[in-house]
């Protein structure tokens, strides 16, 4: 997903991190929860849209809502501990970005809060909503499932490189749809007629490692899992 449309979903989740603000317009001062899996540098400009996104719904920070950001720094792990800080904060609405992993662990901490996500993978099958049309509880939000796309990406790496009869694949081992996101590459591979060899990195030390393992193992393609860790490295 390119930097454009992350932007845009951002900004469009800000309007709907907005939808439970009306119902506490009474409250001096709405808060609301900001919670991402990853560091806040690296995503300063999904910040801003964020913010836009609330300005557009005439709720600007600081002068009728307060914002508590809380960023797990690619460690996942702090997710659940962080989550229930923001529900002992009693905000009224949490914002779980950063991969499918932020908005399970808000909702495994809050039937109550509203909890808006953006995933770019499949939330009925990733266990957040009951369907697309009714998500129903307290948890909605916006994915571009990025995820159905990883044939498509297999079929391109075919085409530009018809020699490469093996292909790397490059998952983060904390991602807990690491061994899923295996499966289904390896399943699809093997309709292309080829064959995945698969990396695992959590870590810029590791990141290196898997490097030099593609260079030993003399593979001449990569596929990287879709995961927020990634993403903040990716001059890496």
């Amino acid at each position: 997903m390119y930097d454009m449309g992350r932007r845009a979903f951002i900004t469009l989740l800000g309007g709907a991190a907005s939808w439970p603000l009306v119902a506490r317009a009474q409250q001096a001062m709405p808060v609301v929860g900001f919670l991402h899996s990853a560091s806040p540098e690296p995503n300063a400009h999904l910040v801003a849209a964020f913010r836009q996104g609330l300005n557009e719904t005439s709720y600007v920070e600081g002068r009728n809502v307060a914002i508590e950001y809380h960023w797990a720094e690619n460690h996942y792990d702090r997710l659940p501990g962080l989550a229930a800080d923001l529900i002992a904060r009693r905000v009224t609405v949490i914002l779980a970005a950063g991969g499918t992993v932020t908005p399970l662990a808000v909702k495994a901490a809050t039937a109550t809060i509203p909890i808006v996500f953006v995933i770019g993978a499949d939330p009925v099958k990733a266990g957040l909503v009951v369907s697309f049309n009714r998500p129903a509880a307290n948890v909605t939000g916006v994915t571009v499932i990025t995820d159905l796309v990883i044939t498509k990406r297999l079929e391109l790496l075919r085409e530009l490189l018809p020699a490469a009869d093996v292909i790397a694949l490059l998952l983060n081992s904390h991602n807990p749809n690491a061994e899923t996101r295996s499966r289904d590459v390896q399943r699809a591979a093997r309709a292309l007629g080829r064959r995945i060899h698969v990396l695992y990195a959590s870590d810029e030390r590791e990141i290196d490692a898997a490097f030099a393992a593609l260079v030993q193992q003399r593979i001449g393609a990569l596929l990287v899992q879709s995961d927020p860790f990634f993403t903040t490295q990716r001059d890496q």
